[in-house]
């Protein structure tokens, strides 16, 4: 649902990708002057949020019983690299995150951003990561056209020209409504394989 609010000025969208940032950013938004939306995964519930390189569960969806917010409009590096950059949401996060350790076996090393809020963006940390990879990957759950993809997509051809090796890369669902069979909703929804498949071509082409 997010590419429908993402166009409507004076709204804040937030997408958190864990249990820890659910709680920060929905306290955050809260106390927030402003109207704002929490978008959540329903795949996510339940689930322990992205594994470190030694494969133990990262701190970050570990809940804190105490009071703390998370900054609404500040984005989060999941995984550091230099070859590439990886911007991903929600569920997108993990497959992102499953995909760049596929991508460490072939000698890739991809940074993987979490934005967790996409208005406001943190285009401070997307830029930075990009001076540094030169490559963009944004991976979407949502269909190809007219989505988040396209909006960072189109900003960072305006403003990082200079720096990209390679034109932007997106991943995303077809321009086709959701299947509802299970077997064609997998193919439909990007997953790990097809992240890195496509990482692999912008790193040929470039």
């Amino acid at each position: 649902m997010e590419p429908f609010f993402l166009p409507l000025p004076g709204i804040k969208l937030l997408v958190p990708a864990t249990a820890y940032d659910a709680k920060g950013l929905l306290k955050a938004a809260v106390r927030d002057g402003n109207p704002v939306l929490i978008f959540e995964h329903k795949l996510l519930y339940g689930s322990k949020g992205p594994r470190s390189e030694s494969g133990t569960i990262d701190a970050s969806s570990e809940i804190p019983e105490g009071d703390y917010t998370v900054p609404i409009g500040k984005g989060i590096i999941r995984r550091e690299g230099t070859d590439v950059t990886i911007i991903a949401t929600l569920l997108m996060m993990h497959r992102a995150m499953e995909a760049a350790g596929l991508l460490e076996q072939e000698g890739i090393s991809a940074e993987v951003i979490d934005p967790r809020s996409l208005v406001p963006f943190d285009w401070d940390l997307v830029k930075s990561s990009v001076a540094k990879t030169n490559r963009v990957v944004i991976v979407e759950e949502s269909p190809k056209r007219g989505g988040l993809g396209a909006e960072i997509a189109a900003t960072l051809a305006e403003e990082m020209l200079d720096f990209l090796a390679a034109p932007v890369k997106r991943v995303a669902a077809p321009v086709t409504p959701a299947p509802f069979s299970p077997p064609m909703e997998k193919f439909y929804v990007p997953d790990a394989r097809r992240i890195a498949r496509e990482v692999q071509e912008l790193m040929r082409i470039s």
